[in-house]
């Protein structure tokens, strides 16, 4: 990082996961093994070949937002809300005591309330149009979870929305880290959101042949780098950061977690849905993260993969980690949390954050789960089925979306 502008560190941290409402139960399940796949119940799969996902189980929005605003919100916004609110409680931000002006929101997100779309398209089709909600609208927007946000913690500063795909939560986080070197927010609560399990989703991804179509055990089907691995599950979740100016933090007394370094963000400029087949465009986002936090390949001590599942993506993303990595990248540690939560697309990467992060704090590495086959491809170290205990210092977190769109975030134990 260069010395003039200002260290960017994590204060707060809040999660609605397939895992748990809590950072505790998250890390918990991901450090343990756990998987929170389980067979779909948020819609009926039935006329699908996948039929699993990660979903937030036993989600109920009023435990963290008024009746009448959750009503209001789409799916998405509520767990981006519910989630704000654990990290701003668990940052120690009094907003009273803030200038709410100097406070911004980042948020990714893939599609939106897609959910509700499907929903009120039927209600148009069977009923016509002008029987759709009146709340429609402002329920699917993108933008909806940083404007919700934004509204419900009184949040009045820079905000923005972030919608590059699978890229969303990562490329948020970064783009927050940013609006802070910049000068322009003293704080910036971001992260990333997604809500998309319908039959419109569904029946989208598995045309393309995208989901995993495993029928046997749920918590075996989300199988990164194995070579049985036959496509992604499906996955919601929320992840939200409270990231801060190290001088904000350091003035008001709170608990520094980890410090943002590095960032980068690249385009394949290759295909709508496949990633570039040789790897450059991803090594390129990780090599800029490294040049933007200045740091060599051999200062990461462990690397968060995106880790799909899916058979094109997993033996790129290996590829580019060689590219960035030469040598090195045969000695450094890598995982998948999607193979316990699935893929929550705009929202992953705000999950894999913190898992990054929580990395750093406990020294644990956690496994990638279901990695009984490797894939000759795919020869690094992927930590198979058990967590590893380590010494970790740096950490790389990747995420690769459709439209070749990657941003790599690099997070740090924090020193004075």
């Amino acid at each position: 990082m260069k010395n003039d502008v200002p260290r960017v560190v994590i204060t707060g941290m809040g999660v609605m996961s397939p895992l748990g409402e809590s950072v505790e139960d998250y890390w918990d399940g991901l450090v343990n093994g756990r998987s929170g796949i389980s067979e779909m119940t948020l819609v009926d799969p039935s006329g699908f070949p996948c039929k699993i996902s990660g979903e937030v189980s036993g989600f109920d929005p009023v435990q963290y937002i008024d009746k009448r605003d959750a009503r209001r919100m789409a799916r998405f916004s509520q767990l981006a809300v519910a989630a704000a609110g654990v990290a701003i409680e668990d940052s120690g931000l009094d907003m009273s005591k803030e200038d709410v002006e100097r406070i911004g929101v980042v948020m990714g997100n893939g599609n939106g309330g897609f959910p509700t779309t499907d929903d009120q398209a039927r209600v148009m089709v069977k009923r016509g149009g002008m029987k759709i909600s009146p709340f429609f609208i402002p329920m699917v927007l993108p933008n909806m979870a940083a404007a919700n946000v934004s509204r419900i913690y009184g949040v009045k500063g820079y905000t923005n929305t972030v919608v590059t795909a699978c890229a969303a939560g990562t490329q948020a986080i970064g783009e927050a880290a940013v609006v802070i070197q910049r000068g322009v927010s003293d704080v910036v609560v971001s992260g990333g959101c997604e809500a998309g399990i319908c039959e419109l989703g569904l029946g989208g991804f598995n045309v393309i042949k995208a989901l995993s179509r495993y029928t046997e055990n749920p918590a075996n089907a989300s199988r990164p780098f194995d070579s049985h691995r036959d496509g992604f599950v499906p996955a919601e979740g929320a992840g939200i950061l409270v990231m801060e100016s190290l001088e904000h933090a350091v003035n008001r007394g709170a608990n520094i977690l980890a410090e943002f370094v590095g960032y980068g963000v690249s385009s394949d400029a290759f295909h709508a849905v496949q990633p570039e087949e040789d790897g450059s465009g991803a090594a390129r986002a990780i090599r800029w993260a490294l040049e933007d936090a200045d740091l060599q390949p051999q200062d990461i001590s462990y690397i968060n993969a995106h880790g799909t599942s899916t058979p094109i993506n997993d033996r790129v993303e290996t590829l580019a980690i060689k590219k960035a990595f030469g040598e090195y990248a045969y000695k450094v540690p890598i995982s998948s949390s999607k193979s316990m939560i699935g893929h929550a697309l705009g929202g992953a990467g705000a999950l894999e954050a913190i898992a990054s992060i929580k990395t750093i704090e406990s020294g644990m590495i956690h496994p990638t789960i279901n990695l009984e086959t490797p894939d000759p491809d795919c020869d690094l170290d992927y930590v198979p089925n058990e967590a590893r205990e380590a010494n970790v210092d740096a950490v790389l977190s990747n995420n690769f979306g459709f439209g070749g769109q990657n941003a790599c975030a690099i997070f740090r134990r924090f020193e004075e």
